[in-house]
């Protein structure tokens, strides 16, 4: 048994507004529920809903820079940068801007849609 597993193929999830989603660990791809790993590409003027989810997210910016509203605070991180967002807490992502932004998503417990609380727009 091997004590490593490199991954070639993370699982794309699809998306209807143009965001890239690539898991390299987590529900989707590896069946793990403790972590999830993702590559994620916000295109230019994307965003999502609030969300309040039920695990820790930690982002960081690979280039371009995204937006956050956290519970009534907004703020922007630029390439280099990095946050962590406790379970529990009421958020929104997007990328205003007019170039996209690449980052990487941990989230612990792994990602769930089951556990992201997502509000109606």
């Amino acid at each position: 048994m091997s004590t490593y597993f490199i991954q070639k193929k993370p699982f794309v999830v699809p998306t209807d507004d143009g965001k890239y989603i690539g898991e390299h660990f987590g529900k989707a791809s590896t069946g793990q529920s403790d972590l999830s790993i993702a590559h994620m590409v916000a295109p230019p003027h994307w965003s999502e809903p609030f969300q309040t989810p039920e695990f820790d997210e930690y982002t960081f910016i690979i280039s371009g820079q995204k937006q956050f509203e956290i519970n009534g605070e907004q703020l922007t991180l630029r390439a280099g940068e990095s946050i962590q967002i406790k379970a529990g807490t009421r958020v929104r992502y997007s990328n205003p801007f007019d170039a996209p932004c690449t980052y990487i998503s941990v989230c612990k417990s792994a990602f769930d849609f089951e556990k992201v609380n997502r509000e109606a727009e």
